[in-house]
C-alpha cells in the first residue's frame, strides 16, 4: 500500500512539472498578435514552442527588410486570431550570425516557415493581404473535403488567386492525398462528395470521376479523366501547377526553380503592346499540345537584365524564340530566330517546335546568370558578397598597416581611435556583429 502512495505521488510530481514546464513556456512569448522578436536564447523554445511559426531573417541595414516590416505588422494579427494560429516573429540575423550561420542563413530578408518544428523557405508574397492567403494554406487541411455547391464556391473564393486549384469531382480522398501533402506549398486540393449539375457545367466536366485543375489567375481549367494510378495523375498535376503560358518576372521566376522541364521562352520588345495578345493566344494552342516543355514570355521593357542574358535588346529582331535549359545554357533552331508579324503565329511557333524535335539545333550561353542566379540576385545576395568583400579588404588594409608600423601604431593612439570610429560608423559595420 506505501508503495502504491509513493508511485501516486511520484505521477503527481511529474505532471506538476510538466504543467509548469509548459506554463513557464508559455509566458515567455506574449501572444497578442504582434510580430515576436526573437533571440539566439529564444529562438529553439519559440520553433518548439508553436505549431506553426513565420521567422523573418533580417538585417537592420536591409532596404528590403524595412519595407517588409510594416506589411509583417499587418499580418501578424490576422494571421494570430486562426483557428491554428500563425506566429510571426523576426530575428535580427546580422547580431545574431553565429545562429544565422548554423541556419545557413546568407541572404536578407530570409523568410522560413517552421511548421511542426520542420522548416521550409517562403518565396511567395510579401504584400500583408497576399501573405496572410498564402500562410493560411499551410495550416489548412492537405485536402479539403467538400459536400455541397456552397462548400465548393466558398473553397475557391478562400483559395484566392495566388495558387492553382485542383478538385477531385467523384475522387475518393485517399487517390490523392499524398499529392495534396506533396504539393501543399504549391497548390489548394480537394475532393467533393456531393454536388450538382450546375456545378459540373460551371467548370466544364462532362462526367465524374475527374480532376479539375483550375488557374485563378490567368483564367485556365484542365481536366483529367484518368487512369487515376501508376503516375499519371501526378503527371497531371505536375503539368499543370504553372499556367500554359507564364508571364516572366522577378515572382513567376521563382516558380520555375523546382520545375525540371526545359521553357520555351518567347521574348517580345513590350509585353503590354496589343500585338502580344495573338502570339500568347499561338503560344497557349502550342502548349496546350506540348506539356512537356514550359511556356514562357517576357518583355524586354518590363525585364530587360533578363531578356539581355539570351542576347535580345530593343535592337534585336523580336519577337525572338529560344528554349531555356533553365541554367546557363539554351537552344537556337538553325534558321529561326525570330517570329514574323506577317506570318501565322501559330505556324511559325510549330515549325520552331518541330527544329527543336529534330535536333536542328545551336546551343548557346546566357549573357547572365542562371536561373538560381537571378533568384538570388532579387534576394539581395550580391549585397551581401559586396559587403563582405569590402570588409575583407578593409580588414586585411588595416592588418598590412599594423604590421608594417607598429611602432607608429604604439605612438599615435588618438589617430587609430579615429579610424577605428570612422569605420564603425559605417552602414554595415562587421564589428556590430555578435555571437
Amino acid at each position: 500500500m506505501r508503495s502504491l502512495g509513493f508511485v501516486f505521488c511520484w505521477i503527481s510530481f511529474l505532471a506538476l512539472s510538466l504543467s509548469l514546464s509548459a506554463s513557464s513556456s508559455d509566458d515567455q512569448f506574449s501572444v497578442d498578435g504582434t510580430v515576436l522578436e526573437l533571440t539566439d536564447s529564444n529562438f529553439d523554445s519559440a520553433i518548439s514552442t508553436f505549431d506553426c511559426i513565420f521567422v523573418d531573417f533580417y538585417a537592420p541595414w536591409c532596404g528590403h527588410c524595412k519595407r517588409l516590416n510594416p506589411e509583417l505588422d499587418a499580418a501578424a494579427p490576422i494571421l494570430a486570431k486562426l483557428k491554428q494560429p500563425i506566429i510571426i516573429a523576426k530575428l535580427n540575423a546580422d547580431k545574431y550570425s553565429r545562429l544565422a550561420r548554423k541556419l545557413e542563413i546568407d541572404a536578407f530578408p530570409t523568410l522560413m516557415l517552421y511548421n511542426h518544428g520542420v522548416p521550409m523557405e517562403y518565396y511567395g508574397p510579401r504584400k500583408a493581404d497576399l501573405l496572410v492567403r498564402y500562410l493560411k494554406k499551410f495550416v489548412a487541411p492537405d485536402v479539403a473535403v467538400l459536400e455541397s455547391d456552397s462548400a465548393v464556391k466558398e473553397f475557391v473564393e478562400d483559395a484566392g488567386t495566388f495558387f492553382p486549384v485542383f478538385i477531385g469531382f467523384g475522387l475518393n480522398e485517399s487517390l490523392i492525398a499524398s499529392l495534396g501533402g506533396k504539393y501543399k506549398k504549391k497548390a489548394w486540393f480537394a475532393v467533393t462528395k456531393d454536388v450538382s449539375e450546375d456545378v459540373m457545367v460551371s467548370y466544364d466536366f462532362a462526367k465524374a470521376p475527374a480532376l479539375v485543375a483550375k488557374h485563378p489567375t490567368y483564367d485556365e481549367r484542365s481536366v483529367f479523366y484518368g487512369p487515376f494510378e501508376d503516375g499519371f495523375l501526378e503527371e497531371f498535376v505536375k503539368q499543370n501547377l504553372l499556367p500554359l503560358v507564364l508571364p516572366i518576372n522577378q515572382d513567376t521566376l521563382k516558380l520555375l526553380k523546382d520545375d525540371e522541364r526545359k521553357i520555351v521562352l518567347t521574348i517580345v520588345e513590350d509585353e503590354t503592346h496589343e500585338s502580344v495578345g495573338k502570339l500568347i493566344k499561338a503560344l497557349r494552342a502550342a502548349a496546350h499540345a506540348n506539356r512537356d516543355l514550359v511556356f514562357g514570355f517576357v518583355g524586354v521593357e518590363q525585364f530587360e537584365e533578363f531578356a539581355d542574358s539570351f542576347h535580345a535588346d530593343k535592337k534585336a529582331k523580336l519577337p525572338k524564340i529560344v528554349v531555356w535549359d533553365g541554367d546557363e545554357e539554351y537552344d537556337q533552331v538553325n534558321g529561326i530566330e525570330s517570329i514574323s508579324q506577317e506570318e501565322d503565329h501559330l505556324t511559325q511557333v510549330s515549325r520552331y517546335l518541330e527544329g527543336y524535335r529534330e535536333g536542328r539545333t545551336e546551343k548557346k550561353r546566357i549573357k547572365g546568370p542562371s536561373l538560381m542566379g537571378f533568384i538570388n540576385s532579387m534576394i539581395g545576395i550580391r549585397s551581401v558578397y559586396i559587403i563582405v568583400f569590402l570588409v575583407a579588404v578593409i580588414m586585411m588594409l588595416r592588418s598590412l598597416g599594423q604590421v608594417e608600423e607598429p611602432v607608429r601604431a604604439r605612438t599615435s593612439a588618438a589617430d587609430q581611435t579615429t579610424s577605428v570610429t570612422e569605420g564603425e560608423t559605417s552602414e554595415h559595420k562587421p564589428r556590430d556583429k555578435e555571437d
